[in-house]
């Protein structure tokens, strides 16, 4: 006997970026950001962690969406917040689709997409990227599916998109339009008027990113209130705990630290480019926290396994179109020295 729906039965869940139990790792897989979050962040959660934590948290974290809501000019009624940005995702999901409804994105994209879909008995609709890995702007304008989310910076190509190409899609689809923004703070543009000015555009930030706190879970959408108030009824009564909002709202009130912190990754995204670059690497023109670059062979998988050899980890995607390109998260300049030392020895050993 069967105790599990099919489509559960049948998919094949996320597989998460390689998280070392033992051992010293150069760890530049899964995007983290090497710098560590604003101090400010520790003094409110030690401020939080007393006597109040017997009560339940505010049920939609009105601190942390004030502070947002006044740093992107929105009021709070147009945000929502969730237990990182992949909660986001699977209340938008359930809130659109229907079984058999078709989620449509670019390919390659974030895989966490389809996962979801399928949980809920929806179907992917994939888009291909074009042959330089641009999103595939008029084929998802063409798109009928209830919701299209698009990655930019795209993950993990790293591309950005121009808004005004994003603009485009959302006034053609009769759907939502999500716009994941995990990245955005990295890149040169972002999406943000469109969830100020389109009535059916959602953009959705981390703080795992450029805020240094993957290890917090906390996310938030920006959108139109109507958009905003429907998902309200999707997200768990009290979805992030008091800890949790203390620190998001301090650490999103703390601009200066994380611009700072940004502007230290977008230059050793450059130096790092530029190095591999020089080794007959291919590497795709980022605006993210990390870089897709194909070996001058082409052997990825080989090379991922003798980096890791050396206890250095990137991540590698066994799937069509990427499987010859490594996922490189940047990170601090001594880490990347280290997996430029070690690329060195291991392809001057051939």
């Amino acid at each position: 006997m069967e105790y599990f729906r099919l489509n559960i039965l049948s998919a094949g869940g996320y597989v998460p970026g390689e998280q070392p139990q033992g051992g010293k790792y150069v760890k530049l897989n899964t995007n983290e950001n090497p710098y560590p979050p604003s101090p400010k962040v520790i003094e409110a959660i030690v401020r939080e962690a007393g006597e109040s934590l017997r009560k339940y948290p505010d049920p939609t974290a009105a601190a942390a969406r004030q502070v947002i809501s006044s740093l992107f000019g929105v009021e709070s009624r147009q945000v929502i917040c969730g237990n990182g940005s992949d909660e986001l995702l699977t209340m938008i999901i359930r809130a659109t689709l229907e079984p058999g409804d078709a989620l449509a994105t670019a390919d390659p994209t974030y895989s966490l997409y389809e996962t979801l879909a399928e949980l809920q008995g929806a179907r992917l609709e994939a888009h291909p990227c074009d042959a330089d890995f641009a999103t595939p702007i008029a084929s998802l304008s063409a798109s009928k599916a209830p919701l299209v989310i698009i990655a930019n910076p795209n993950a993990p190509t790293g591309l950005s998109t121009p808004p005004e190409l994003l603009r485009e899609v959302a006034r053609s689809i009769p759907g939502i339009l999500l716009v994941d923004e995990a990245y955005a703070d990295f890149a040169d543009s972002n999406a943000l008027e469109l969830a100020r000015s389109e009535p059916n555009v959602l953009v959705m930030r981390t703080l795992s990113k450029s805020y240094s706190l993957a290890g917090l879970r906390f996310g938030f959408m920006i959108g139109a209130a109507g958009l905003i108030e429907q998902l309200m009824k999707v997200k768990d009564s009290y979805n992030i705990d008091r800890l949790t909002i203390a620190g998001a709202a301090a650490a999103i009130a703390d601009q200066q630290w994380m611009l700072a912190n940004v502007a230290r990754v977008r230059a050793e995204r450059e130096r790092l480019s530029k190095a591999l670059g020089e080794m007959g690497f291919t590497v795709l023109p980022s605006q993210a926290n990390f870089v897709l670059a194909r070996p001058p062979q082409g052997d990825a998988e080989n090379l991922y396994q003798r980096l890791k050899s050396e206890h250095i980890l990137v991540r590698y995607f066994h799937k069509p179109r990427i499987d010859q390109h490594l996922r490189i998260t940047i990170g601090t300049a001594e880490e990347n020295d280290a997996l430029l030392t070690a690329l060195v020895k291991l392809m001057s050993a051939g």
